[in-house]
């Protein structure tokens, strides 16, 4: 039976209005994190991939400051 993908959420913040999430996953038996970014029309993943958390949030807070506020 196929386990279902529960997201360890270990890190939340505000950044310019969006809301960034960090998740911890294992792959290969090794800690790999993600990052979502919240805004008021939904949810996107800003980082499908990091090594570390600290390079999840410097990737998602870089997603933000290029793409979303380029649309306001």
């Amino acid at each position: 039976m196929i386990e279902p993908h529960v997201p360890q959420i270990i890190m939340s913040f505000t950044y310019r209005d969006y809301k960034i999430q960090i998740e911890r996953d294992k792959f290969n038996k090794q800690d790999i994190y993600a990052a979502w970014v919240n805004y008021d029309k939904g949810c996107s993943i800003a980082v499908p991939y990091a090594a570390t958390a600290t390079e999840a949030v410097r990737k998602s807070k870089q997603l933000i400051d290029k793409r979303f506020n380029s649309i306001i």
